[in-house]
């Protein structure tokens, strides 16, 4: 559970931190943010989780997610993984959205990518008990969100733990890497041909198939390159509809898969996950 601080910053009435850990699960050193707003001497505060997408890092989000303020202002802990294994060693592919920057937030069952790449068990197991362990951390309240192919990870991880997150939202997730050309290249890839073994990693066949979410929240762009034939946001809108979970589905209109359109609601978003993060 050690773990090496790699920077400090004050900001917004809280502490912006960067740190890293030797990962038994990948079997590389992870690098993962946190912020942790000012708080009374042994208080223990919830966390809210954000995945990020496809090419980015902890940095992405740390440093252009305009998160500190409403984290700081409601008491929420802030944590952002990195999105794949990263070293020397560690198998990677010429595209942008396979390999290294792009874990998908699974266990890959396929050589060369099942040693190192867990992030399956990384994001559900191995972090929050380093969270746990070096930062006042409530882990009996928790939240997750993430963007693009993080939001595909933050709402089938949220599925799969039923009980473990008191709140899930997503920015333009991929919501069915059964039918989009990103997923099926990495679940494939990661997983095999057999697309059985793809279920617990798509959102609406995890629905389909019974997991039950109690609210939801999700942020589309209209003007996003990927809706229509990656991110397909009308297949999850389906998908709730069918099961009768309750969800909002928001299309916001004109923005882009960007993080000026993350940034503009994100507030909004921490604001929503506190509520459901009171104790």
């Amino acid at each position: 559970m050690n773990i090496e601080t790699k920077s400090i910053n004050r900001s917004h009435g809280g502490v912006q931190g960067v740190y890293s850990h030797a990962s038994a699960v990948t079997g590389t050193g992870m690098t993962f943010s946190v912020f942790v707003p000012d708080h009374e001497p042994g208080a223990r505060l919830p966390v809210l989780w954000y995945l990020s997408g496809l090419t980015c890092t902890h940095a992405n989000v740390t440093e252009k997610g305009e998160f500190r303020a409403a984290c700081a202002e409601h008491g929420v802990i802030f944590v952002a993984p990195d999105t794949s294994p990263r070293g020397d060693d560690v198998p990677d592919d010429e595209g942008y959205d396979f390999g290294k920057g792009a874990g998908f937030y699974v266990d890959a069952t396929q050589e060369p990518w099942a040693w190192h790449f867990r992030m399956r068990s990384y994001i559900e197991r191995e972090l929050p008990d380093v969270i746990a362990a070096n930062f006042p951390a409530d882990m009996d309240r928790q939240g997750i969100t993430g963007h693009s192919m993080g939001g595909h990870g933050a709402l089938t991880i949220s599925l799969r733990n039923p009980g473990r997150f008191r709140s899930t939202s997503a920015f333009s997730p991929i919501v069915s890497p059964l039918n989009c050309p990103w997923g099926e290249k990495a679940l494939a890839g990661y997983l095999g041909e057999d697309r059985s073994a793809w279920r617990p990693y798509d959102a609406c066949a995890l629905i389909d198939d019974g997991a039950r979410l109690p609210d939801l929240l999700v942020d589309q762009g209209t003007a996003d390159d990927f809706l229509e034939g990656q991110l397909k946001t009308h297949l999850l809108r389906e998908a709730v509809e069918r099961a009768g979970m309750a969800a909002t589905i928001r299309m916001q209109e004109g923005y882009d898969h960007s993080y000026y359109f993350i940034s503009t609601f994100m507030a909004e978003h921490v604001g929503w996950h506190a509520e459901r993060l009171k104790a």
